[in-house]
């Protein structure tokens, strides 16, 4: 059973980071958690580049679950676009200083940014994951805005501390992190889960 029957909208926009953007539908549809993906065909053309597996094998095996729900960008029809359906939130991963933008000034003209728009007017959880660096002052204004309207922002920066290994590691704790913000899951990654202590 999900544990919550409200789906996670997450939303794929174009920017470097693909691999969060598939590690997040993968840690939610393995917690049974229902998604409504929304990508735009800049988040396709980015995922071509820089994945092994290509979309449409990610979407076909995502489509197998129950759980999931794919809807077109320029489906300003879709159910997640509107206020009175209800959803625990949304994710946009990874997220363009574009969409940002549009976020940041209410510029909602396809699916990803009128349901990010939707979450804003409507207190939800909306945690957006930008990507771009180094960053101009109009970005970090843009961050800022965002973030004053009621999102999280949360750069997928690389958790020293624990000292990763790998980029599987880095991804598995921004993904964590992510599900902490939507309220998901309740804690964080400690040091163990990548370096467990020997008996």
């Amino acid at each position: 059973m999900a544990i919550n029957t409200k789906p996670v909208v997450v939303g794929v926009s174009g920017a470097s980071g693909s691999v969060m953007a598939k590690g997040t539908v993968d840690a939610l549809l393995n917690r049974d958690v229902p998604v409504a993906l929304v990508c735009t065909a800049a988040g396709r053309m980015v995922w071509a580049e820089e994945m092994d597996e290509p979309y449409a094998t990610a979407l076909a095996t995502w489509k197998e679950s129950p759980y999931f729900t794919e809807y077109a960008i320029g489906d300003l029809r879709a159910p997640i676009a509107s206020g009175s359906y209800p959803t625990r939130g949304m994710v946009v991963v990874p997220c363009s200083m574009n969409s940002l933008a549009s976020m940041a000034h209410g510029i909602s003209d396809n699916l990803l940014l009128r349901t990010a728009d939707v979450c804003l007017k409507e207190r939800r959880p909306l945690v957006i994951v930008p990507r771009e660096t180094p960053l101009h002052s109009g970005h970090l204004e843009n961050m800022l805005k965002v973030s004053q309207l009621g999102a999280m922002v949360l750069p997928p920066e690389p958790p020293f501390y624990l000292r990763p290994k790998t980029i599987d590691d880095v991804v598995s704790y921004i993904v964590n992190r992510v599900l902490v913000g939507l309220g998901v899951e309740d804690t964080l990654p400690d040091a163990d889960q990548y370096h467990p202590r020997e008996a």
